[in-house]
């Protein structure tokens, strides 16, 4: 099953900032670790994610440095910001609070 792409577009920052929550990681890797823990629900492509990651640079949620990887290949890894966290934290609560709300709907036959 695809999930709508407004839908996913509306996720993707808070993805990124959860994600970015535990460790630095390079835009590739975001990509390979959603895919792989969504079993491919999520289907993030690079023309999607760069754009993302540059706006929400531009807005200080994030930081990037480049680094040298294990195998040699320098990459621009991202991090999380303390301003990235508060966000973060209140993106989670309003998506819980939309996610409970929605399951209230279908749960009581409303739509």
């Amino acid at each position: 099953m695809k999930i709508d792409s407004d839908l996913m577009r509306g996720v993707t920052p808070s993805v990124i900032l959860n994600l970015l929550k535990a460790r630095k990681m390079y835009g590739y890797e975001m990509i390979k670790v959603v895919n792989e823990r969504t079993n491919n629900v999520f289907q993030w492509k690079e023309g999607s994610l760069y754009p993302c990651l540059h706006k929400l640079e531009s807005s200080k949620l994030i930081q990037s440095e480049w680094l040298t990887a294990a195998n040699g290949k320098r990459r621009k890894y991202y991090s999380l910001t303390s301003n990235g966290l508060e966000v973060l934290d209140a993106k989670k609560a309003e998506l819980n609070l939309f996610l409970h709300s929605v399951n209230t709907l279908f749960e009581n036959a409303l739509i």
